[in-house]
């Protein structure tokens, strides 16, 4: 597989002087965090992009730079009650939804503006628990994107030979015992700073790990630390709703999985089963030489997904004459 086209370097440190950062209100008015890169004249279509669990835009805007530079009309945002868009739990740093619908109605929302306002062919993104997120947007019918790309999805959890209703069952047991949104493991002992070793879960790429570091030094509102243990029942009652017969099977549009098998956070078994009902899937698979978040991984490993996914909106979604 050749490489994508080389860009002038980005400097992954810097807002990208063309992109504009702005909020966008909801219907409740929750004031999200958003970053667009302004249409083109030769505008290729729009893509709109929705990271993971504690994640940030930041983490991303080489990817988003680069999608921008082959022509698309970028947009990326925060889920509610992370990184600048204000918390919904308890304190500063964990990581609390009561219900993953919340995020489903947000995404929905600012899908049917973004749309409006952009123009086609429209692409939806997301890593990780944004991933998850926006294919049961799609799999509901919330958000209707011509092409969906999904990076390392979180679509099941490592639940070590147990089934996830029990794993579900004893996390709604710790919500009944407790506060739901105390954390739900531990993080480090001091709240906020990130434990030693997490990079070995993430990337191989140190400089582009040490630019997630930079930025939560720089924006302190971005640092988030563990889930809670709402979030977590949750999580597990989000993803097992995917997993229901005929679910996935009725998604028409076409999908674009990236994932690795030596995944330490999601369970790679339940992309490439995914990726088996999903009518119109394609998956890209990796190996050891990659971690979690394959689109901040070292060149050799993110080049071809680049260049995978540069392919598959060729086919997927054409520009529009």
């Amino acid at each position: 597989m050749s490489k994508p086209e080389r860009q002038k370097p980005l400097d992954r440190r810097a807002i990208p002087a063309v992109a504009v950062e702005s909020r966008w209100q909801t219907a409740d008015g929750w004031s999200l965090r958003r970053i667009d890169w302004p249409q083109q004249a030769n505008c290729r279509g729009s893509l709109l992009f929705f990271p993971g669990r504690g994640d940030f835009y930041e983490k991303y805007l080489e990817t988003l730079d680069y999608w921008a530079g082959k022509g698309w009309r970028v947009t990326a945002a925060d889920w509610r009650g992370q990184a600048g868009s204000g918390r919904l739990g308890s304190d500063a740093v964990t990581g609390h939804v009561s219900d993953f619908s919340v995020w489903i109605d947000d995404l929905a929302a600012f899908w049917a503006s973004w749309k409006a306002e952009t123009p086609g062919p429209h692409v939806l993104a997301g890593h990780s628990m944004g991933g998850h997120l926006v294919l049961r947007g799609l799999a509901e019918r919330r958000v209707d994107p011509d092409a969906l790309i999904l990076s390392a999805p979180m679509l099941g959890f490592h639940n070590y030979g147990l089934p996830a209703a029990v794993m579900q069952a004893a996390a709604k047991l710790m919500c009944l015992v407790g506060d739901p949104t105390r954390p739900a493991w531990k993080w480090s002992e001091k709240p906020g700073q990130v434990p030693e070793g997490r990079d070995l879960l993430l990337t191989h790429d140190a400089e582009r790990y040490a630019d997630e570091m930079f930025w939560r030094d720089t924006r302190t509102e971005l640092i988030m630390g563990p889930g809670s243990w709402g979030w977590v029942e949750r999580s597990y009652a989000s993803t097992r709703s995917l997993e229901r017969s005929g679910v996935l099977e009725a998604v028409t549009t076409p999908v674009f999985l990236v994932g690795t098998s030596d995944d330490k956070l999601v369970a790679y078994s339940a992309i490439k089963r995914a990726a088996r009902r999903l009518p119109r899937a394609e998956l890209l698979t990796f190996g050891k030489e990659a971690r979690h978040e394959v689109l901040r991984e070292v060149d050799a490993v993110r080049d071809p997904i680049l260049k995978a996914i540069d392919d598959f909106l060729d086919r997927a979604a054409p520009p529009r004459n």
